[in-house]
């Protein structure tokens, strides 16, 4: 009887413990992302209609920045990253204003979105760094120049420099912040550039995009993060700088064996190119002879999913997942861009799908959702917020990604500067003289 008691007994607990073991797909480690493109502040494609008047797109833009205030902005952001508590967010337009008192003053940080954003965080999160690299890549930036891009601002530049006005310029980049909870697993950080660039004043002002990159442990697993920002300007009949950028990523990334993770803006619909007579408030590439409607080759998006990876969603296609259509002053879409959104099945008047979350190797989508498209609204875009489940969880890791660097200023554009800002002095000579 003793005998078949215990044996009754270690049967019933071999069922229990089998009963209670978890399942493989409960052990398997999951990690939530966002991304943001958190808005330079002011609409730059109206200020470049103003140049070659340099000083008025420069106040225009300094105008704008100071309407949106950022202050209040970050506020609104943090809030929102602390509802969906996100493990790894990237930043696009993660922005920097600088100023000058005079031409020999070294130049004075005035405006640090990135920061202002992680102080109104309250120290929960931090940008992803090691061994003295962090994970912030300057795009392109436009350099205070005396002369060229002064703005007035009495009230703020009486404190800082003791008189109303100043030359000013700005900086954009990606970041990657994290949960400070993870700075430790950390592995590896980098930087880099793409090769194709887009000059808007000849050896003068080039626009430069890259990305920035991170190798996080996730529950033990190696993850690779990567944030970029897409170009959005584009020439009619060629292949948009988007598209070559997309192309050199995937390239950069063929090496990499790891969970992948891509977080951006990418300025790319899976739309475009468009023909002709289709919607188009937010003139996006249209069909030509290079790029002939729908050619994935003319299509950041496309070559992303052509290239493997998959899309977090949700779907790119349906219409409630656009998310850039704001106003440059963030009160909602100009009445044009809602009724043209409400036509595509936007409520809200975004027109466009330019956010997404890309990932690749042992790296599947939980749950994904458009965050950020109700009023009030933080920033021109709508975000994107996926949880994950990493299914490749070996220890592997992959090759650092390619490092490219812009070509510096060169002699013929330090050349131009000169030449421009002494044809601007002598026309406020004049003026000044009649």
């Amino acid at each position: 009887m003793k005998l078949r008691g215990v044996i009754a007994g270690l049967f019933a607990s071999l069922i229990a413990s089998i009963l209670i073991i978890p399942s493989a797909n409960s052990a398997e480690p999951t990690v939530t992302v966002m991304s943001r493109n958190i808005y330079l502040g002011a609409d730059v494609g109206v200020a470049l209609e103003l140049i070659p008047n340099m000083p008025a797109a420069a106040q225009f833009m300094w105008d704008q920045v100071n309407k949106n205030d950022f202050s209040k902005r970050s506020i609104a952001l943090a809030a929102e990253i602390k509802k969906y508590q996100p493990d790894v967010i990237g930043l696009q337009e993660a922005t920097i204003w600088y100023c000058k008192k005079n031409a020999w003053s070294k130049k004075t940080e005035v405006f640090n979105f990135t920061d202002q954003l992680l102080e109104a965080l309250g120290g929960e999160y931090v940008l992803a760094s090691k061994d003295g690299t962090t994970a912030f890549n300057p795009g392109y930036s436009i350099n205070p120049i005396p002369f060229l891009t002064i703005v007035k601002d009495p009230e703020r530049f009486q404190r800082i420099f003791g008189q109303d006005q100043a030359a000013c310029g700005f900086q954009i980049g990606d970041a990657l912040a994290i949960k400070k909870s993870l700075s430790d697993q950390v592995i590896k950080v980098g930087n880099t550039e793409y090769e194709a660039s887009y000059s808007i004043v000849p050896t003068i002002m080039t626009i430069y995009r890259g990305y920035t990159w991170a190798d996080i442990k996730i529950s033990g697993t190696p993850v690779r993060f990567i944030t970029t920002h897409l170009e959005s300007i584009w020439d009619e009949n060629k292949v948009p700088n988007a598209a070559k950028q997309a192309t050199q990523l995937i390239t950069d990334v063929k090496e990499t064996k790891m969970p992948l993770v891509i977080i951006g803006d990418f300025n790319s619909d899976p739309r475009d190119p468009r023909p002709a007579n289709a919607a188009n408030p937010g003139l996006q590439p249209t069909a030509s002879k290079e790029c002939p409607a729908g050619d994935s080759k003319c299509n950041a998006y496309r070559l992303m999913q052509d290239a493997g990876f998959n899309d977090a969603g949700p779907d790119a296609s349906d219409p409630t997942t656009y998310t850039w259509g704001m106003d440059a002053l963030l009160t909602g879409p100009d009445p044009d861009r809602l009724k043209a959104g409400q036509a595509m099945g936007n409520e809200y008047g975004f027109t466009d799908r330019l956010d997404y979350i890309f990932t690749k190797n042992g790296i599947d989508v939980t749950t994904s959702q458009i965050i950020g498209y109700k009023a009030p609204y933080a920033t021109d875009h709508a975000g994107v917020f996926a949880e994950f489940t990493i299914t490749e969880t070996s220890s592997i890791e992959s090759p650092d990604l390619p490092s490219h660097k812009p070509f510096p200023i060169s002699f013929w554009q330090w050349v131009g500067i000169a030449l421009l800002a002494l044809l601007v002095w002598r026309i406020k000579r004049r003026l000044t003289r009649a």
